[in-house]
């Protein structure tokens, strides 16, 4: 599978620079060398710390990291062949060996992550711990200067200047994510019993379920202060449905679903900026030079992609601005069409539900929990993105996992995916077999006795 990953990646790289160049050049042999390199390593690395893990998981990761890297460079070819910026990013500063460099950084991430949790029961201990990492990181970027935080008006990042971007949200979510499944699996059992009923719902009580819904609340006015609403409703689904997963519950999705709505509906009363997402949500034709010239851009692209695309390097993704990092699936659907998209949304799926069924086979409730969570973080962030540049739902300024430009993202998703590997390896791994029952001694008036008669000494002799 790996192969065939790699096989469709390089081959993707030549169309692309068919359509853009007419040739091949030797820049595209070190960009293949260099994935191919990067699968090979990773592959040794899981074999090596986690040899029992499920095998399709790497194989999918590698196909989306590989496909990203393919769109990458073609918008690089076509932002140099325009002579323009897009996003900030100059005409003659290409991407994709950045992009290339943090995959060979994330797979550092990958192996330090494996060493370092050889059981992930492990990080149950140290759940608290991480839920003060995990709110660290998302107010640090709120109380920094503009300066070094302030990017397209969202508060979200920690920058180096003259080094580098970091996007703490990122990792911040999967210490969140570790804290709910530790905290939920204490609480398990009081979760799904306890509680007042109103209407046929059964309300949680303070103590049981406080803790998670302070931080959780904490989490999501920094985040909103802050101006990352994709997170904001990231990380408020993933605690929604990890606390389902718990208790088995509706009661408490239809409990969330109605939170959720009252938060959002009190959010665009109050912040201009909630307010100006929505207006451009419902009406982004009424200043498509504008505000809503993004997502006029994206609709228009992937109309043009139709069923079937346009084909790699034979459209026109480049004129959507910040079409590498928030808009990178609106370029996928101009090129590979319906089709194509829905291949890779697949792909998604495919990897949550592998993610999913290593949670239910592992032995431990943490396991399953955070699993659950993680896998469901991947596919509930694309149907964010996705949901976003086709006008399902307001745009939120998500990455894609895996295939958008940026180191954050790319790091964090790798860690995400060597804890799955590692919850698989757990939940696949063969039983040790039992030891042999010492024998057991029986006492004298137990044990089977038999009469000898006694002879003579000269029958003997």
């Amino acid at each position: 599978m790996l192969v065939f990953a790699a096989v469709i990646v390089t081959a993707a790289l030549v169309i692309v620079e068919l359509n853009q160049s007419r040739e091949l050049t030797l820049q595209l042999a070190w960009y293949g060398l260099g994935y191919l390199a990067a699968l090979a390593i990773a592959h040794l690395l899981i074999r090596t710390f986690a040899p029992y893990a499920d095998p399709v998981l790497l194989p999918l990761v590698a196909l989306l990291n590989g496909l990203g890297l393919v769109m990458i460079y073609r918008l690089d070819l076509a932002r140099a062949a325009a002579g323009t910026a897009n996003c900030g990013v100059p005409a003659d500063q290409p991407q994709a060996p950045t992009q290339l460099l943090w995959t060979g950084v994330a797979l550092l991430f990958l192996l330090a992550t494996l060493m370092i949790v050889k059981d992930h029961t492990k990080l149950a201990e140290y759940s608290y711990t991480l839920l003060l990492l995990g709110v660290l990181f998302l107010a640090l970027p709120s109380v920094l200067p503009a300066s070094l935080s302030e990017v397209n008006g969202a508060k979200i990042w920690i920058k180096i200047p003259g080094l580098l971007s970091i996007q703490p949200a990122e990792f911040a979510k999967i210490a969140l994510i570790v804290f709910a499944a530790a905290f939920l699996t204490s609480k398990q059992q009081v979760l799904t019993g306890a509680g007042k009923k109103f209407l046929g719902l059964t309300l949680p009580r303070a103590r049981d379920l406080g803790p998670l819904l302070l931080a959780l609340v904490i989490c999501l006015a920094v985040l909103v202060r802050g101006k990352d609403l994709g997170t904001s409703l990231l990380i408020f689904g993933v605690m929604l449905v990890m606390i389902y997963l718990a208790t088995s519950r509706v009661s408490w999705l239809i409990i969330g679903l109605v939170g959720f709505g009252g938060g959002a509906y009190l959010a665009y009363r109050l912040f201009g900026h909630v307010r100006q997402r929505v207006d451009i949500w419902l009406h982004p034709f009424d200043d498509p030079t504008g505000d809503g010239y993004q997502l006029v851009q994206s609709l228009f692209g992937l109309g043009t992609g139709g069923i079937f695309g346009t084909g790699l390097g034979a459209g026109r993704p480049n004129i959507v601005p910040c079409a590498s990092t928030d808009f990178i699936a609106s370029g996928l659907g101009e090129e590979l069409g319906l089709v194509g998209l829905t291949v890779v949304l697949l792909c998604y799926l495919l990897l949550a539900g592998r993610g999913i069924r290593a949670g239910l086979s592992v032995g431990d409730t943490f396991g399953r929990l955070l699993a659950g969570g993680l896998a469901f973080t991947l596919v509930f962030q694309m149907f964010i993105v996705v949901g976003g540049v086709t006008r399902l739902i307001p745009l939120t300024g998500l990455t894609t996992p895996f295939l958008s430009y940026g180191g954050s993202s790319l790091l964090a998703n790798y860690i995400i995916l060597a804890l799955l590997v590692r919850i698989s390896d757990s939940s696949r791994r063969p039983k040790d077999p039992p030891a042999p029952a010492a024998p057991k001694r029986e006492s004298l008036n137990e044990a089977m006795t038999q009469v000898v008669p006694l002879t003579k000494r000269g029958d003997q002799e």
